[in-house]
């Protein structure tokens, strides 16, 4: 496919979901308003488009290890709705991160729409990276984004998802399902910002069915003005395994934040523990950073900042 030049709202856009500031050289490929800009595999990446156009297939080859494949979206034309089927095939023993997320550039007065549907196998002993990235801005209609993520961990494979939603999406729901094989490993951590009317629903599934299969799920979320949230976050133990679900929000203003966190064990060693936390923003923490210059807003964003930026540990 002949590669296509980037305007500056593009590149806008890679930049706040994927840190791109041009086309990548590695292994990408990278959808506009509905159609493919580029896309490029490697010797151990094979990137092949979907005979409709609407999704791809990425094959990583067994023993892949330091690859990184670039699968961001981009959308600037107002009253677009956009759907694709992406799969992924990580093969047996590789270590490999993927850079997906989608930015919406709406200055139109029609919704901008797009839903992805991910479905991943992570091959026996594979380790895979995944970060998932969402923005909008303009002033006119909604940006409304759908994704669907399906996971099958293989024997021995580890999964890490960074889900992470940045600010500006009107209206999302957010789905995650899981199964994880024997001796295999998720972390999924997710950052949520919210404001004005925005509404999000994040619905995680997680089912443990293999021996000594291990989930952490961490939620992190900041719900401001008018906006809503919900969180559907539920484990499923079915075999000897370890999981745990942390779910911590921040609330401001008008906005209402829903927690649901579920765990279900079915087997008698599965060890299954959930926690959830929503308050407001500590006032000693505000007064300590206004006492250093900074203003209330000022130091509520560095709060807020901290917060959702923090790293998983352990």
């Amino acid at each position: 496919m002949a590669e296509k030049k980037l305007n500056e709202t593009d590149r806008t856009l890679l930049k706040k979901v994927a840190d791109l500031e041009e086309i990548p050289e590695g292994a990408h490929s990278i959808r506009r308003d509905g159609e493919g800009l580029s896309i490029y595999s490697t010797e151990n990446i094979h990137i092949r488009p979907r005979p409709d156009g609407q999704g791809i297939t990425v094959e990583v080859l067994p023993g892949t290890r330091g690859e990184t494949v670039h699968i961001p979206v981009i959308v600037s034309a107002s009253g677009l709705t956009d759907k694709v089927y992406n799969h992924f095939d990580i093969g047996e023993g590789a270590d490999v991160s993927i850079v997906a997320g989608c930015g919406i550039h709406n200055c139109g007065t029609s919704d901008s729409r797009h839903d992805g549907i991910h479905t991943f196998r992570v091959g026996p002993g594979a380790r895979m990276r995944y970060t998932e990235k969402h923005y909008g801005e303009g002033t006119g209609g909604g940006r409304i984004l759908n994704p669907v993520t399906e996971i099958i961990v293989e024997e021995g494979a580890q999964a890490f998802l960074e889900m992470v939603q940045i600010e500006g999406v009107d209206h999302t729901v957010r789905t995650t399902r899981v199964s994880l094989g024997r001796e295999a490993g998720i972390t999924i951590q997710e950052s949520l910002l919210t404001d004005g009317a925005q509404e999000a629903d994040s619905i995680v599934e997680v089912a443990l069915e293999g021996e000594n299969s291990d989930a952490r799920i961490i939620s992190r979320s900041v719900a401001r003005g008018s906006s809503r949230q919900m969180f559907a976050l539920k484990m499923t133990g079915r075999a000897p395994c370890r999981g745990h679900i942390q779910c911590d929000s921040i609330l401001m203003d008008d906005a209402r934040v829903a927690s649901v966190p579920e765990v279900r064990a079915e087997h008698p060693e599965a060890g299954l523990i959930h926690e959830a936390a929503i308050g407001r923003i500590a006032g000693e923490q505000l007064t300590k950073l206004m006492t250093l210059g900074l203003t209330r807003e000022e130091a509520e964003n560095v709060v807020i900042s901290s917060f959702l930026n923090e790293e998983v540990r352990g």
